[in-house]
């Protein structure tokens, strides 16, 4: 399963916990500092609207990461030790690197604002590194270890199909052989007194024994399991140091029925899920600004999860939208995602406004002018239905702020939406599922996300759907084979 599809699990987990439970602002909402779960929710730097939420996320993902990263370093284990030939010793202090790397991984949220975040920041990233290299090489060594076994079961099948087809051996060991003809003549010839034995030479002392050679599919299987060892470490470490700053910008034309030729090579930029916080900071957002001013861009679109969890970084959200606004003509637009709504939605809406920014939450607008337009529309993500008063995505109240007659372009934070919305609009942009973010050799998403949609373009009912990689990272701050992306979109006349 891939981070994402993880992290859903989770939070229909852990809103169970506030089911019910009024919104922050509303009468009798305000949360009381007292108790058990406000406290815990406070220590880990979360914000209402549900003060239980957070804290039950934060132990479900615990419990979820303990559950599957156990086993598997139990498995990795025992296979390095085997491999390296280690000691009592030895192993003892495998044992405890791994379980420190875990407990490190689950517990530095509660560090921040007593350490450095300089500390808790290079303790995470190593921690993530040697976790995220237990679960590589797992996943690689349970591929060595599948082809193993079905190269034994192979070869026991073919040796039992060699015993069936040999004839059976007679009953009895071969007779005793006669004596040749003369043979026994020639014994009673020889008859007499025997020769005196030479004699015996003295012992020679005896020669060292060489330590027996390590057969050849030991030696194979060996090699097969240092290999994965050393791709699921190298990759954990480039992921980690390399990867999630591996920026390219992805541009693709998108044919819009009925664009006006006015707008014809309107180019759109879009950036997503950056997850400001520990792993995105001050020179990420420059990182980002660079590849924004490359791009060329006629308007900005923010599509979602613009903080990770902590709503001190709001303030960094608003001065990186205020440095964003000049670099297009039509300024910026964002929408919320389920991280903003986790850090604190009225917080990050907020630092969206202040920072010069339309905000469309189930709002839209008209881009353009009188030589030609198309509307713009923005809903609410889709974590929110159900969970936040009012929220969640309407499109039908952000098509109620525009002209019908415009060809229409959505943003919606989370793709799964876009069933609901095809037909409806002529493009929908998301981002959400960090295209995968680890695909080691393949890509899991593709199999467990909703309708196939991990990344790039996608089309349903004459509507097409783009789907950004992402900028940041949620989970482990790595990247691999899903480079972090910003996406110049380049509307067509059709």
């Amino acid at each position: 399963m891939t981070a994402k599809g993880l992290a859903g699990g989770v939070e229909r987990l852990a809103s169970s916990a506030c089911r019910g439970a009024p919104p922050a602002g509303a009468p009798d909402a305000a949360p009381s500092r007292g108790g058990f779960w406000p406290v815990v929710a406070d220590r880990l730097g979360f914000g209402p609207p549900c003060p239980a939420e957070p804290a039950m996320r934060f132990l479900v993902v615990s419990l979820i990461l303990l559950a599957v990263l156990g086993p598997l370093g139990v498995y990795v284990h025992r296979r390095a030790s085997g491999l390296l030939g280690l000691g009592p010793r030895g192993r003892r202090a495998l044992a405890g690197l791994l379980v420190a790397a875990v407990l490190a991984m689950i517990s530095a949220r509660l560090w921040r604002g007593a350490l450095p975040d300089g500390v808790v920041r290079g303790t995470v990233l190593l921690s993530n590194i040697l976790s995220l290299t237990v679960l590589l090489s797992a996943v690689l060594l349970g591929v060595v270890d599948l082809g193993r076994l079905l190269a034994r079961l192979a070869r026991a099948a073919l040796a039992r199909t060699r015993a069936a087809a040999r004839p059976a051996d007679a009953a009895g060991g071969p007779a005793d052989a006669a004596p040749r003809p003369g043979e026994e003549a020639a014994r009673s010839q020889a008859g007499g007194a025997a020769e005196p034995l030479p004699p015996r030479a003295a012992p020679l002392p005896p020669l060292p024994v060489a330590p027996p050679a390590l057969p050849r599919r030991a030696f194979l299987a060996n090699g097969a399991a240092g290999s994965a060892f050393l791709i699921g470490g190298g990759s954990a470490v480039y992921g980690a140091l390399v990867g999630r700053h591996d920026y390219v910008i992805e541009e693709v034309a998108i044919p819009i029925p009925g664009l006006p030729r006015s707008l014809d090579g309107f180019s759109i930029v879009q950036l997503s899920d950056i997850h400001l916080g520990l792993f995105v900071g001050e020179p990420e957002m420059r990182a980002a600004e660079d590849l924004v001013r490359k791009a060329r861009a006629d308007l900005i679109v923010m599509t979602g999860d613009l903080i990770d969890f902590d709503p001190r970084y709001a303030d960094h959200l608003g001065r990186l939208t205020r440095r964003l606004g000049p670099l297009a003509r039509e300024g910026v637009a964002a929408i919320p995602g389920n991280h903003d709504h986790f850090a604190g939605i009225d917080a990050a809406l907020d630092a969206l406004e202040r920072g010069g920014a339309r905000v469309l939450s189930n709002r839209g607008s008209v881009v353009g002018g009188a030589g030609g337009a198309f509307a713009l529309l923005g809903v609410d993500d889709v974590w929110a239905r159900g969970r936040v008063p009012g929220g969640g995505p309407d499109l039908g109240r952000a098509l109620a702020d525009v002209p019908r007659d415009l060809p229409r372009v959505l943003l919606c934070h989370n793709p799964v939406f876009f069933p609901d919305a095809a037909g409806e609009v002529a493009l929908q942009l998301s981002g959400h599922t960090h295209g995968g973010q680890v695909n080691l050799l393949v890509r899991p998403a593709d199999l467990v996300l909703p309708h196939g949609y991990v990344a790039g373009l996608y089309q349903r009912g004459g509507s097409h759907l783009y789907i950004n990689r992402g900028f940041g990272t949620a989970g482990p701050p790595a990247r691999i084979g899903a480079p972090p992306e910003v996406s110049r979109i380049v509307l067509v006349s059709a």
